[in-house]
């Protein structure tokens, strides 16, 4: 397709002629500003193969196609898969794909398309009700992939950059800062979007880094969540769950410097992997009595 498919006309010819509205439980708003969609397609380094997830009607595809060898879009939307096809038909390099992302072999998909096209990045406007699922399945792949550009609701966007002792740092900014660095590019009113969402959103991007080795990341990963799974309680009532003996939880704390009224949001990424490092000691020490 030749005209420029982020313009509000052409969302909605495009809406129109295949008698389609948008879904509120598919998360569904339309990009209608040619210049983000652009700039987004342009800073993802989409230079090798690119995954995208829940392409829509195509904006960003469209875009991706410009800049990349091949585009392998998911799209979960039953609707949406005969107008993606029909209005890519004459795109070699845009292969759409049926499929809830949420149930791909992701790892799979980044092998196949590291062998034939050498770099895989992650480009994506992903719908807001699942962006943390859908971003966690990407971080926790055993395959990685070198770059993540994805548009996400502008309070999501600040907790992944988010500073130790933030309201807003969590599990998720300890899991993305320990497997890549994280920016900000730009931000996107809501007035860019059809329909326009009671929010503005941010380009985020992750670079991938050489984090510190840990045998298994995503047991690391899994420890980081319990740490953090009720924010108003100290890291002592949180992890205590693991453990029978209280007395325990605390000699552990204690091995790594804090006490029972520490909390999660007070640990930099470095002080998480002293303290699973200690916690991994000490169960593999119950594992060999």
């Amino acid at each position: 397709m030749q005209k420029t498919i982020a313009t509000i006309s052409t969302t909605k010819e495009i809406l129109d002629t295949y008698g389609l509205h948008t879904k509120k439980g598919f998360g569904q708003n339309f990009l209608i500003e040619p210049s983000v969609v652009e700039r987004c397609a342009k800073s993802a380094g989409a230079d090798g193969a690119v995954i995208e997830i829940g392409p829509g009607i195509g904006s960003l595809t469209q875009q991706l196609a410009r800049v990349s060898q091949k585009v392998r879009s998911f799209e979960v939307d039953d609707r949406l898969i005969p107008v993606l096809k029909q209005l890519f038909q004459d795109e070699q390099n845009i292969e759409i794909i049926h499929q809830d992302f949420m149930d791909t072999d992701i790892e799979k998909h980044i092998r196949e398309l590291r062998q034939q096209y050498g770099k895989v990045v992650v480009c994506a406007n992903l719908p807001y009700y699942i962006t943390t699922p859908i971003l966690f399945k990407i971080f926790e792949s055993k395959e990685p992939v070198d770059m993540i550009t994805v548009m996400v609701q502008k309070e999501m966007a600040d907790r992944f950059v988010a500073e130790v002792n933030s309201q807003d740092y969590s599990a998720l900014s300890v899991e993305c800062q320990y497997l890549y660095d994280v920016k900000r590019l730009f931000q996107v009113k809501r007035t860019c979007f059809f329909p326009a969402p009671n929010v503005d959103s941010t380009i985020i991007q992750f670079q991938r880094k050489e984090p510190i080795h840990l045998q298994d990341k995503n047991d690391f990963f899994e420890f980081v969540k319990i740490c953090f799974k009720q924010r108003r309680k100290t890291l002592y009532n949180n992890i205590r769950v693991l453990y029978d003996n209280n007395n325990k939880v605390l000699q552990i704390l204690n091995n790594c410097g804090f006490n029972e009224k520490t909390r999660a949001q007070e640990l930099s990424i470095d002080q998480f992997i002293k303290l699973y490092k200690e916690y991994r000691y000490e169960r593999e020490s119950i594992c060999e009595d």
